[in-house]
């Protein structure tokens, strides 16, 4: 099942974060850490997402870790945080580990109609 054309989630940082979020409409974000358990159950649904609206939303993965400086300026405090960004500004937020349809739901807010199959 493995194709080389699908999207996977592009890792963002500090320094390119806000440049991401300039370049593209809608992004999906995954504040998550490698010590997080549940951020490691978010992580396939976040490939298949990244996969399955590719070309309508980016999904960005961030290590707060790594990264302290975007996680405290968008007051994250518990990971798995996941913020869609939309036109640069949080549209939606979801904290915890949680199924692919509650991701799809809140996605389906901010794609418009014709981007979906």
């Amino acid at each position: 099942m493995e194709d080389a054309g699908m999207a996977k989630p592009i890792d963002v940082n500090d320094g390119n974060f806000d440049q991401t979020l300039k370049e593209n409409s809608l992004v999906l974000v995954d504040f998550w850490a490698e010590w997080c358990g549940p951020c490691r159950m978010v992580a396939p649904v976040m490939e298949e997402l990244a996969s399955e609206y590719q070309g309508k939303v980016t999904v960005a993965k961030l290590d707060v870790d790594a990264n302290p400086k975007t996680a405290m300026k968008y007051r994250v405090m518990s990971i798995p945080t996941i913020i869609l960004f939309k036109n640069g500004e949080p549209a939606e937020v979801l904290v915890g580990a949680q199924p692919k349809r509650n991701f799809e739901a809140r996605l389906q807010k901010h794609v418009p109609a014709a981007a979906q199959n």
